[in-house]
């Protein structure tokens, strides 16, 4: 072999193409590719939460999609704090289509969050949901497509 032909070898390796991954990675990079984040500020300076905001008379709706996700943004003050009884807390109920036309947590709901460190020093607390129709973990909450959730 002439010495002109031997770098030749090393380069015909770089070319030739590496194997397809298998077809679960794939899937899992997709869907980590298409999703979006959403955050709502859960306080009453927020706007959308004000009555006839929204064109369903004041609700305030986030379409999401499988592999989204949502954050809520507790109320959070900072320095100069105002008094105690002007901070904002929250409960954050999963309830039923009926619970929420009556505003009724009991209507099978169930405690999601609680926003109840208004002075946290490290900032507002945030609650994170992923939108998944399965869930490793006990506590979690499994979606359908084409539910509406409140």
């Amino acid at each position: 072999m002439a010495p002109s032909q031997r770098p030749l070898l090393p380069l015909l390796l770089l070319l030739l193409p590496l194997p397809p991954p298998p077809p679960f990675a794939r899937a899992q990079d997709a869907a980590r590719a298409n999703s979006d984040r959403y955050a709502v500020y859960w306080n009453r300076s927020n706007p959308r939460f004000h009555a006839g905001a929204a064109d369903d008379g004041g609700g305030y709706t986030v379409e999401v999609s499988i592999n989204d996700y949502l954050d809520i943004y507790c109320p959070h003050y900072g320095a100069p704090l105002p008094p105690a009884e002007r901070m904002e807390h929250y409960v954050l109920y999963m309830v039923n289509g009926e619970g929420h036309a009556s505003c009724d947590h009991r209507q099978r709901g169930f405690k999601r969050w609680e926003c109840n460190r208004p002075a946290a020093p490290g900032g507002p607390l945030k609650f994170s949901e992923k939108f998944q129709l399965f869930t490793p973990f006990s506590l979690g909450f499994e979606f359908r497509p084409g539910h509406e959730y409140y």
